[in-house]
């Protein structure tokens, strides 16, 4: 049964409002790196081939474990309709394509959002038994009604770009296909509408990757990068990349006619 099929039937199987998150620790040993699917990763998300594994592509190879552990009976949410909303990936290491890696996935830090709720889904990577990876990726539940603090928006103007990105319509369909995560809300039109959507939107992970592929080969080995996900990008759109070197970079991809946010973040040793 797919990921996505197993996620559906959380809608019936888990009525939500739980109170605590599951202690259980989802767990692959032995991992290792399809080549050509890496390659398509990279020429997807915009990446040079290199030795060592993009810092987001640890997250790709571990998707499987948190759809697991969120489709789970013991998870208090349904999989379907939470939102990605933040995600921070350090790299403690760094991970060379030719890895043979153990990954664990835990859900932690249920805690209240002003809208709902919001949890921590963690993934560690060790090789030969150290850590060498470590993502935490922050999904939000709506719950009770909508208030006037969901529509609000970001007045700050976006910086000026450093460059400017078409972002084709089968972006979605492209990402789906090389990272698993293939929620109809990326690869569907109707998928996208029944989630009050106009069109299919690109999914969060591939925005994050594609802020770090505009920076190869000028980031340092190790690092930390903290993005938060705005506003989601309808597809197709032209949008707006922005980096600058400070203490730490400072990222955003921002809609190229409204404004609008869509990723803040910064890069950090």
């Amino acid at each position: 049964m797919s990921v996505y099929w197993r996620a559906a039937l959380t809608l019936v199987t888990n009525r939500g409002g739980g109170s605590s998150l599951p202690s259980r620790v989802v767990s692959r040993s032995g991992v290792t790196v399809d080549a050509s699917r890496l390659a398509a990763y990279s020429r997807v998300c915009g990446f040079r081939l290199r030795d060592t594994l993009p810092a987001t592509y640890p997250h790709v190879l571990a998707f499987p474990l948190a759809m697991e552990l969120m489709s789970g009976s013991d998870f208090p949410f349904p999989v379907v309709g939470l939102v990605h909303i933040a995600n921070r990936i350090t790299v403690l290491r760094p991970v060379l394509a030719s890895s043979t890696l153990d990954f664990s996935v835990s859900a932690e830090n249920l805690r209240p959002h002003d809208r709902g709720r919001q949890l921590d889904v963690v993934t560690v990577a060790v090789r030969d038994g150290e850590e060498v990876w470590r993502g935490v990726a922050t999904y939000f539940r709506r719950e009770g009604s909508s208030s006037s603090s969901s529509s609000r928006r970001d007045s700050t103007s976006p910086p000026q770009p450093t460059a400017i990105w078409r972002v084709g319509s089968d972006v979605g369909r492209q990402y789906a296909a090389v990272s698993g995560d293939r929620n109809p809300i990326h690869t569907s039109r109707l998928g996208a509408r029944l989630f009050g959507f106009a069109r299919p939107i690109a999914h969060g992970m591939w925005t994050k990757a594609r802020c770090l592929a505009a920076l190869d080969g000028r980031l340092p080995d190790e690092y930390t990068v903290d993005v938060a996900f705005k506003s989601p990008i309808l597809l197709p759109a032209t949008v707006g990349f922005h980096a600058a070197p400070r203490d730490a970079w400072t990222l955003s991809v921002h809609d190229v006619k409204s404004g609008r946010p869509h990723l803040t973040g910064t890069i950090s040793p």
